[in-house]
């Protein structure tokens, strides 16, 4: 059974969701709120233009960043997608493409300088990607990264992750498999787990809210934390889904069922931290 790191306090009390919040509020000033955006705040949809976060997301985002150290959402989506998304809320902290990008509560977005270079292959790559996949495959071009989606024509998922793979090692770029996708992204070292691990070595708290498998690295950086510092409080939870759901819930301390049902649990938060 997953275990609840409360400091120096010996055994390790089974982890339940109202203690861990109870917990949380006595040290809320010093506690980062971490949320990936797709499949956690947001369903994932058909069409990955078209998503929009669930019921009650915005408003428990929104009534608790006052009360936190940060609230960031850290996504493959480019930050100008999340800005635009997130209803303009203020005082939360944006990194997009895994890193690649950021802004602090509503500022510039800053560009990794060494992925920088890569924007033209990214843009060759994507032209490419469109002209000789087949029909179905759905090429999302973000600027210092491409998703090859699959999700309206399943059938061509080895198709589509067998180019993508060919291509990545032609020129020398990283992928992220994902939800019926593939990315590819330059040869930069930045990732979810590398921002969690930089974000929080001041903090004395975090929760991280994922739902891919990308997300498993952010989970990996707060237990990292947690053995490195017995009073900090790392919490990992896993959004529900029928495709990497069970790999990810396997790494969580809490899983929750969908992104709808995020919503609820934030705003039940919200008593416990207001």
């Amino acid at each position: 059974m997953p275990s609840l790191n409360l400091g120096n306090q010996q055994p390790p009390i089974p982890l339940d969701a109202e203690h861990a919040w109870r917990t949380t509020a006595e040290r809320a000033a010093d506690t980062v709120l971490f949320f990936d955006f797709d499949g956690t705040l947001a369903p994932v949809d058909d069409d990955p233009t078209a998503v929009r976060p669930a019921p009650k997301v915005l408003a428990a985002l929104e009534a608790l960043a006052p009360v936190v150290q940060r609230v960031a959402i850290v996504s493959a989506r480019p930050v100008d997608f999340l800005r635009d998304h997130l209803g303009g809320l203020s005082g939360i902290d944006l990194y997009g493409l895994y890193g690649l990008e950021h802004s602090h509560s509503g500022g510039e977005t800053v560009t990794e300088p060494a992925a920088l270079p890569w924007v033209p292959t990214m843009a060759e790559l994507a032209d490419l990607a469109r002209a000789e996949l087949p029909a179905g495959a759905l090429v999302e071009f973000k600027r210092l990264s491409v998703a090859l989606h699959w999700r309206t024509a399943q059938q061509l998922g080895p198709t589509v992750e067998q180019w993508g793979r060919a291509q990545a090692e032609r020129l020398g770029l990283r992928v992220q498999a994902g939800r019926m996708v593939l990315e590819l992204k330059p040869p930069v070292d930045r990732d979810k787990g590398l921002v969690i691990g930089e974000v929080v070595r001041d903090a004395g708290g975090a929760w991280y809210f994922g739902d891919d498998v990308s997300d498993i690295k952010a989970f990996a950086a707060l237990r990292a934390r947690s053995a490195a510092d017995p009073g900090f409080l790392g919490v990992c939870v896993a959004v529900a889904n029928p495709e990497t759901g069970r790999e990810v819930a396997e790494a969580a301390d809490l899983t929750i069922d969908s992104p709808a049902a995020l919503g609820d649990f934030l705003t039940r938060a919200v008593h416990h931290l207001t």
